[in-house]
């Protein structure tokens, strides 16, 4: 279970929730309304347990018009619920997205991976894949699904769970100039990834009839190599179908694992949901911007994390981040963190260079430390004004672009990863910039390390939020109290809205007991590694002996 780091203040935290996996198949257990362990579960997911909690510092008003209302009144409320985890159905996938735009067919034959597939087979599957309830068959397709999650500011998160199949899903959505483009994301990112998904599996059925080995039964050792990177910066590549060669001589493929075509399929309908989740939004934009000329500024940082049984799929536009903490085995036994994810920012010196590159005849690609002057971030969902004149002419005065050459200037090719867990693994912390405004990489993996240890029922997300204010109202000359009471939209001056998620790894649950107990024991028994640093490295002797 998950108990408040201090004491809450009202309408300090808009989001906190947690989930603890069932680790055995009869038995039930009694939890706190945050950590929820459902029965009848055989636990075959790679992770022990999760917390996510989210602050504000923007003023926003969720803007439930877009998609005339269909997003914010009929579609976010089924998939919200910021204080605990809940059951929702599956829902058939695309039955209610396929009302948002027009584009979809047309999209499908521009994104296939399999440029030899008829359209017509498409359709037909599109056609059949809207008309009825989808099975418990596909890659993430089950009868129903656990979901937690909100909005804070201008930020979204989200996560949805399938404990019995072994996969999580988490997406940080995190808005700027407005909540619309965070907004869509939540309603229609996750079905759209199911969606390609099932059509994945679709093409893998027709890639086997063709002597095409797609098994996923044979799991990768864990002395094999953990972890690749896969970004359009290594490809150039300006349709989502040619991110088959930037897996051409990918470790996987070369090794001759037979599950290469799943993962390398993955990373593709993860990269073609975006794309047509961009295409949709910006459709939608299109259609409204007459009367609301300010969404085609509205954007999104995304930040997706998968975790599929040990394999962590990451996908990230922008500057979120998901830092893994992993055992230091070469170094003095304790963790270190290794970031799975790029930045996308003119701050980045590769970026830099892109933008140079895409934009030679451009002498103001960045302005005072921003593209054209407007934005940091050099990727992103939406901001369509940056990508196109049509969108861009919508604007007046001063928020018009000047000198808009060579659009788009911000790119929605997202940056993909694929990492192994493997038992030195421990655990996973995803967070929008806001977090990383005050803590580096190795600051939250330490803190959440020690946290864990000292306070074995603890909520390390929201540890994390409050050390974050403490740190925020310490740089300002406040004290935390003073601090939250500033109102939002104000509150903005000393920080960001923050979302964070900490995922605790855990790939062999020996026992019951470990299921049961505190989070520090189901730590230690998942990562028998763990123990030599625990007993050399700290005084909690109640936490030994309880071992």
């Amino acid at each position: 279970m998950l108990h408040e780091a201090s004491t809450k203040h009202e309408g300090e935290l808009e989001v906190s929730f947690g989930y603890k996996c069932n680790g055995n198949i009869d038995e039930i257990c009694e939890v706190s309304d945050k950590f929820e362990i459902q029965p009848g579960l055989q636990r075959i997911s790679s992770f022990s347990c999760l917390s996510g909690a989210a602050l504000s510092a923007n003023a926003t008003l969720a803007n439930t018009n877009i998609c005339n209302g269909l997003i914010g009144e009929e579609i976010l409320p089924t998939w919200d619920s910021p204080n605990s985890f809940r059951k929702v159905p599956s829902s058939p996938t695309l039955s209610r997205l396929d009302i948002l735009s027009t584009s979809m067919q047309s999209s499908l034959s521009n994104l296939s991976c399999s440029p030899s597939t008829p359209t017509s087979e498409y359709d037909s599957y599109l056609s059949k894949s809207m008309s009825a309830p989808s099975g418990s068959e596909g890659f993430l397709n089950v009868k129903e699904v656990q979901v937690a999650g909100g909005a804070a500011g201008e930020d979204r998160v989200q996560a949805v769970c399938s404990e019995e199949n072994g996969w999580l899903f988490c997406g940080i959505y995190d808005g700027f100039n407005g909540r619309d483009a965070a907004d869509f994301l939540a309603g229609t990112l996750y079905e759209t990834i199911v969606f390609y998904f099932n059509l994945l599996d679709w093409e893998a059925k027709n890639e086997a009839s063709d002597g095409l080995d797609i098994d996923s039964s044979h799991p990768l050792d864990d002395g094999s190599i953990t972890h690749e990177r896969f970004s359009p910066l290594k490809n150039n590549s300006k349709n989502a179908s040619d991110i088959h060669s930037v897996f051409a001589n990918h470790s996987y493929a070369k090794a001759g694992m037979t599950n290469y075509p799943l993962r390398h399929g993955v990373l593709d309908s993860l990269q073609r949901a975006l794309s047509q989740a961009e295409n949709d939004f910006l459709h939608m934009v299109e259609q409204e911007m007459e009367d609301r000329p300010d969404l085609v500024s509205v954007g999104s940082c995304v930040l997706v994390v998968l975790l599929h049984g040990k394999d962590l799929y990451t996908l990230n536009l922008g500057d979120s981040r998901a830092v893994l903490a992993t055992l230091d085995v070469r170094g003095n036994g304790g963790l270190k963190a290794v970031q799975l994810t790029e930045s996308h920012t003119v701050d980045n010196e590769l970026e830099r260079a892109r933008l140079h590159h895409d934009h030679p005849d451009d002498p103001t690609i960045i302005v005072g430390g921003k593209v054209k002057g407007k934005l940091k971030v050099t990727r992103a969902f939406g901001v369509g004004y940056l990508k196109s004149k049509k969108f861009n002419d919508a604007l007046m005065g001063i928020l018009r672009v000047p000198s808009l050459i060579s659009p788009p200037y911000v790119s929605t090719q997202p940056a993909l990863s694929i990492h192994r867990i493997s038992k030195s693994d421990c655990f996973v912390i995803v967070g929008s910039d806001g977090l990383f405004d005050f803590f580096g990489n190795e600051e939250a993996v330490n803190l959440v390390r020690s946290y864990i240890l000292s306070n074995p029922t603890g909520d390390p997300a929201k540890f994390l939020l409050e050390q974050l204010l403490l740190k925020a109202a310490d740089c300002a000359g406040f004290s935390k109290e003073e601090l939250i009471t500033i109102p939002a939209g104000r509150r903005r001056k000393y920080h960001d809205d923050v979302t964070v998620i900490v995922i605790i790894l855990g790939t062999n649950q020996r026992t019951t007991r470990a299921s049961t107990s505190m989070i520090s024991l189901m730590y230690i028994y998942t990562h028998p590694q763990l123990f030599y640093y625990i007993e050399t490295c700290t005084s909690n002797h109640l936490v030994l002996s309880l071992i």
